[in-house]
């Protein structure tokens, strides 16, 4: 009787993608390439280098290739096998996006937290006599990346004939931050309409040092909210981890029938979404 309920959910499924075979591909097709191409735009925003070809690879090997792996590990319970391999599979598929998206933001953060000395540095040699470019050598030659990385792209376009006012809305849209995009438009109005630049980056660096002062602060009052949630969530798997060490015969029908695999993958879910809500809570935008 189990076999025959395999098999007939096996020909329903075949049916199923048979008669909806041109949809599926064309929407496994949207999201391969998709996330493809947006993982290799994000990277070169980064300048690391990365061949299309080489991130479809890894996404196969990281959505496919574990859930195969995963599938065949739990294999004699077929059930929780599958579930948990289609899980894997999805998101091994989903997370390069918001890995990626994570990095960026990292660089951008970095990024921001250097104009404050980046543009000290500017201020002092435009008011010895420097021009624009001439300070972002200084600073090029003094700070690391990923400033010295973006800097030394806007230079090296300016010397291939792009205007600098081109070439700094080339770094805003390279990184997408609002100090950047303030001291990009600073620079690009003041260079048309006259004014000293020193003294506006003395101002961008006053209000990029008071505004991270701002956050740190709400960081340090979110943290025991942010750790509070982080003990709830750890409740379930660690009272279960406790029960199953101090009595394994209690605990094997969780892992032995399909109801027991139904609440563990519900409890999955709940901690997911949980995890979810309290980052959206305790995350507040300055």
């Amino acid at each position: 009787m189990k076999w025959l309920s395999l098999l007939m959910l096996g020909v329903s499924v075949f049916m199923i993608s048979f008669v909806y075979s041109k949809r599926i591909m064309e929407w496994l097709r949207y999201q391969s390439l998709g996330t493809r191409d947006y993982v290799v735009e994000r990277l070169a925003l980064m300048f690391i280098e990365v061949s299309p070809n080489k991130i479809l690879m890894a996404q196969l090997i990281g959505s496919v290739g574990l859930g195969t792996l995963v599938f065949i590990l739990m294999i004699p319970q077929w059930f929780p096998a599958t579930l948990f391999a289609i899980m894997v599979t999805v998101l091994g598929w989903k997370l390069p996006k918001p890995i990626v998206d994570f990095m960026y933001q990292q660089r951008v953060d970095q990024f921001t937290n250097q104009m404050i000395d980046g543009l000290a540095l500017m201020a002092n040699g435009m008011k010895s006599g420097l021009s624009v470019v001439q300070a972002m050598g200084v600073v090029t030659q003094e700070l690391p990346d990923p400033i010295k990385q973006e800097f030394t792209m806007v230079l090296n376009e300016n010397k291939l004939g792009v205007s600098v006012e081109e070439a700094f809305i080339n770094l805003s849209r390279r990184i997408v931050s609002d100090d950047v995009e303030m001291f990009v438009t600073s620079v690009n109005i003041l260079k048309e309409t006259g004014g000293n630049l020193a003294e506006t980056f003395d101002t961008i660096v006053t209000t990029i040092r008071e505004r991270i002062k701002i956050q740190n602060k709400i960081k340090s009052m979110t943290a025991a909210a942010f750790l509070q949630g982080m003990t709830v969530l750890a409740v379930p798997p660690v009272l279960g981890i406790m029960f199953y060490l101090q009595d394994p015969d209690y605990m094997k029908p969780m892992f032995e029938t399909t109801v027991g695999w139904v609440l563990i993958f519900t409890v999955f879910l709940i901690e997911i979404v949980a995890f979810f809500v309290i980052m959206k809570l305790v995350k507040i935008e300055v």
